[in-house]
């Protein structure tokens, strides 16, 4: 009788256990790292990182994907794109999507008790990097990592791994990317930097401000061709009226200038004397390069120039969606990536 309850008790425990970590699947986390101290000698005082996990880490923990958010994303949009079928697939790797330094999650202007607003130090992408270095070696004892995937700002982070920690992973995927901004690049980011700091200066409400950058982002990520096809002129109206919305007090216009300021120092060239070859002479993990054609908000033609001297794997997509010509090809895109992914 007493081996008949016990057997039944844990078979209770093994469901609740199950049901408990397909629960925590995808759960926001945070690490907390402390006074963090940035490559320019300023301190994040008590730094914290946002942090999902999907999938599940292997006995050897050598099935670690690494996903660092976009311009403006968080940890919960990756998870949109983690799954099986998805972009990365997390029945077979263990996906840690990080929210980046600024996105309103992770230590930001907004949510800093002591730092708040414009008293925040200025970061860079390579302190990103660094933040998710001490996040995996630090609170979720990783030394090494499969791979990691990154996209537009992720795909910055991306970069500067490989050249940071070339050790560190296997392989490598970026997306709608670059190694360094071109000029007209840095001309665009300067421009949404301005803006904002005008904005500010006038004392413009934050509504209008975060409107006037939205307004911005999507006039420059798709292109002319792609918002005349799917935005008739008599539906004009009704498209502008999705920008008349409460202003987000998670990511502010402060923390939106805090990734731009980060964005604009970006160049991995930088730190090998400006050569291209010294910089892909460093990179020790495979590499999967995907660009835009018509990418109007990262122009592709330095990824593509990088790719011919790694010699790696490069996707140029031709579709007539600009910056977000992912999600125009995303089969196509998921099987790709999963093929790199898979391929020893």
């Amino acid at each position: 009788m007493f081996r008949k309850y016990f057997s039944f008790v844990v078979i209770i425990l093994v469901v609740l256990i199950g049901f408990t970590l397909l629960f925590a699947e995808g759960e926001q986390q945070f690490a907390d790292l402390g006074g963090f101290q940035l490559e320019n000698g300023q301190v994040i005082k008590n730094c914290r990182i946002g942090y999902r996990t999907f999938g599940k880490l292997n006995q050897d923990k050598s099935n670690v994907i690494l996903y660092p958010s976009w311009f403006g994303g968080t940890s919960k949009h990756l998870g949109k794109l983690i799954g099986p079928g998805k972009l990365v697939d997390s029945s077979r790797f263990y996906v840690i999507a990080v929210d980046a330094l600024g996105n309103g999650v992770s230590s930001s202007p907004s949510n800093s008790k002591r730092q708040r607003g414009d008293k925040f130090p200025v970061f860079t992408i390579r302190d990103m990097v660094r933040t998710q270095y001490e996040l995996l070696m630090k609170e979720l004892g990783i030394d090494h990592i499969y791979g990691v995937i990154g996209g537009s700002m992720g795909s910055f982070q991306a970069f500067e791994w490989l050249v940071m920690y070339p050790g560190f992973m296997d392989k490598a995927v970026a997306y709608v990317c670059t190694p360094q901004f071109t000029s007209y690049d840095l001309l665009l980011l300067s421009f949404e930097l301005e803006l904002i700091e005008a904005a500010q200066s006038a004392k413009m409400p934050e509504k209008t401000i975060q409107r006037l950058g939205n307004i911005g982002m999507e006039l420059f990520a798709r292109t002319p061709a792609y918002r005349i096809e799917h935005t008739p002129r008599s539906e004009f109206d009704e498209f502008m009226g999705k920008y008349d919305k409460e202003a987000s007090t998670i990511y502010t216009s402060d923390d939106k200038a805090s990734q731009l300021r980060a964005m604009k120092s970006h160049d991995i060239f930088a730190h090998f004397d400006g050569s291209m070859e010294k910089a892909a002479g460093a990179i020790k993990a495979d590499v999967l390069i995907i660009v835009s054609e018509t990418d109007y908000l990262v122009n592709p033609q330095p990824a593509i120039d990088f790719a011919k001297v790694l010699g790696c794997d490069l996707l140029v997509l031709e579709n007539n969606c600009g910056h977000l010509a992912i999600g125009c090809e995303m089969d196509r895109c998921v099987e790709i990536v999963n093929q790199f992914f898979n391929k020893y």
